[in-house]
């Protein structure tokens, strides 16, 4: 990856390696539909992932973060949302 340094290229690498072993530890049904998992499901994708259950609500959290943008991007609010930053970048009118 261009312009990261050696240290944080093994750390992101480290990173979705964790992300990948955490989504290996769900079922295909949490996996579908994380509403599912509560309290002891997230235990028990902890411990099979070998994380604590602190990053497995991360993960979670980033993963709700990131539907609900495909959302907002899907019925156009990218244009809404750059038309929105109109004032805040240099060079948009």
């Amino acid at each position: 990856m261009f312009g990261l340094k050696k240290k944080d290229q093994d750390e992101l690498s480290l990173r979705q390696l964790w992300d990948r072993e955490r989504e290996r530890a769900m079922t295909p049904a949490e996996r579908s539909k994380p509403e599912l998992i509560k309290a002891s499901r997230k235990r028990r994708i902890a411990a099979g992932a070998g994380v604590p259950v602190q990053e497995v609500n991360r993960m979670l959290a980033q993963f709700d973060q990131m539907q609900t943008m495909m959302k907002k991007m899907q019925k156009g609010g990218l244009a809404k949302m750059m038309r929105g930053m109109k004032g805040m970048l240099p060079g948009m009118r």
